[in-house]
């Protein structure tokens, strides 16, 4: 009984946070006011006040992880509805995003062994750019530690989203494909997420990158193991 109610709680708890941080996203549209962000915080701040461990968060929040996938199969939809766009334009889509998995992998590398990062450091770092399971199982099988490469991959994600409107902005990026192909390629879900308030071709351009981003890393990241003799 003490298990589904602090399941109950949790979820409810979770649920809460993100639906209030919500609203306050709507109200006033900053990107580093993302709920996905700002009730990550909330949740953390309130395990660590409350000196509660991350395996009794999960009694709960593991069923909301469970919504994971579900969520990703979900953005087949604007893919399908966009499809033509994807299909005319496959060579720049799946160039840009080869492009940005290497650049994202070999950037990230670089800067953590310049600052003297351990190999297994190294190792959890590499996927950062690669959606959570995907960057997980990848982790795993080169050595270094899943858990660590999920945070990882958040950090790269909340940077993504924050960092990305205003370097588009910047440098002229204005069109679905490029939009799209950013955001997926360097921030995977919860950069399309935020794609999606672009409109529906950049969400369906970054779930596609997204996608191919997980799979060309999966054959990439034995390369860079190599390349940098890790």
């Amino acid at each position: 009984m003490e298990t589904i109610l602090l399941a109950l709680f949790f979820i409810v708890f979770t649920f809460a946070a993100y639906f209030l941080m919500n609203l306050l996203y709507i109200r006033f549209h900053y990107s580093f006011l993302m709920p996905a962000l700002t009730a990550t915080l909330i949740i953390v701040l309130f395990l660590l006040m409350t000196d509660t461990a991350y395996d009794t968060y999960m009694i709960g929040g593991q069923w909301i992880d469970s919504l994971l996938g579900p969520a990703v199969v979900a953005l087949a939809i604007p893919l399908y509805k966009q499809r033509k766009l994807l299909l005319d334009n496959l060579v720049p889509v799946i160039s840009g995003i080869l492009v940005g998995v290497v650049i994202g992998m070999s950037t990230g590398l670089a800067l953590a062994k310049l600052f003297g990062f351990s190999r297994i450091l190294l190792l959890s770092l590499l996927p950062k750019s690669i959606t959570t399971p995907v960057a997980m199982e990848i982790t795993e099988q080169l050595g270094g530690i899943p858990s660590l490469a999920a945070v990882f991959v958040m950090i790269a994600g909340f940077s993504g989203i924050i960092i990305g409107p205003a370097f588009m902005k910047m440098l002229h990026i204005e069109t679905p494909i490029g939009v799209g192909i950013g955001f997926g390629a360097s921030a995977h879900g919860i950069g399309t997420a935020k794609a999606l308030e672009y409109g529906a071709q950049e969400a369906s351009v970054s779930s596609v990158a997204m996608s191919l981003s997980a799979v060309f890393g999966s054959f990439l990241a034995p390369v860079f193991v190599w390349i940098f003799y890790l």
